[in-house]
């Protein structure tokens, strides 16, 4: 290889980390383009079906291997409906229910300090108990979460039920990453999305029938169907096994956390969604927070 092939290689394994924050921030934004033209279960349900069939078509090309045994086939079910069904349809619903793109993104967005922080308290066995300085990381994740939601709460752009909804997803995205962990073994990504995928469109499709509203084709919708599709499944999710694969999951983890900022930005860029002096500064303490969290303790 040559020094400049190396080096363009080089380059692009240190920017894949940044893609990925990139990407997964759309996600937020994606909702809100698409939530006007339809209810959120019925879109989640023809996204999960079309990333089937994506999914069918590269797994055929690829040959890819498919999970060994049915307890393993049973453990990716759990995990996507968790992951998939719970997290992206309380996302969906919340910002359905008016909660700003930015706002949700950043409730879900804890998802990656309570996972840490459980783990290194009960799931993985030899860990150190959580810090002092993890327990001030959290408190202050905390109050910045409070610092933008409690002046939206007056606004009337967070109410009771999307904020249950937004929680819903927290709790689902955290609890499918923590049994994925603990249960999921090691599988090729494109068979095991295919799994997950397939288990949170059981779940999926016949609660939308029960949803009030109708889906419109409108082209924000087929646009927002296309880029769930295409690059958030198809990339992103590619994109995170060779981050992990390489050894970048915790840089990875870490990164989640501009993904409000990112969002918030994109939305106010897309729809004019503004974010309050108030707001900014509640973000920036939720990332002091996961810094002091996620921080190796001193030897």
């Amino acid at each position: 290889m040559s020094a400049a092939a190396s080096g363009r290689q080089l380059a692009w394994l240190a920017a894949m980390p940044w893609v990925f924050v990139a990407i997964w921030s759309t996600g937020f934004v994606v909702a809100r383009l698409a939530m006007p033209h339809a209810p959120p279960l019925t879109f989640l349900s023809w996204r999960y079906a079309a990333s089937l069939l994506a999914f069918a078509v590269w797994i055929a090309l690829a040959r890819a291997p498919w999970p060994q045994g049915r307890a393993q086939w049973g453990h990716l079910a759990v995990s996507g409906v968790l992951m998939h069904a719970g997290y992206l349809g309380g996302v969906w619903a919340a910002v359905k229910l008016g909660m700003p793109a930015g706002t949700t993104a950043l409730i879900v967005g804890l998802q990656p300090l309570f996972t840490a922080l459980w783990v290194s308290r009960v799931a993985v066995a030899g860990q150190p108990a959580v810090t002092a300085t993890q327990w001030a990381g959290l408190l202050l994740g905390l109050a910045g979460l409070v610092t933008v939601v409690w002046p939206k709460l007056n606004l009337g752009e967070v109410t009771p039920a999307n904020l249950a909804l937004a929680l819903l997803a927290l709790v689902s995205i955290t609890t499918g990453t923590l049994y994925q962990k603990q249960h999921v073994l090691p599988a090729d990504v494109r068979t095991g999305n295919f799994v997950q995928i397939a288990a949170a469109l059981a779940v999926s499709a016949p609660l939308a029938w029960l949803e009030p509203g109708t889906l419109v084709w409108h082209p924000d919708l087929l646009v927002a169907l296309a880029w769930s599709v295409l690059v958030l499944t198809l990339g992103g999710s590619s994109l995170l096994m060779v981050l992990i694969q390489r050894g970048a999951a915790t840089r990875v983890t870490s990164l989640l956390y501009l993904v409000p900022p990112c969002t918030a930005l994109l939305a106010w860029w897309l729809f004019g969604e503004r974010m309050a002096a108030s707001g900014w500064a509640g973000m920036a303490l939720c990332a002091v927070g996961v810094g002091l969290v996620l921080r190796p303790p001193s030897r």
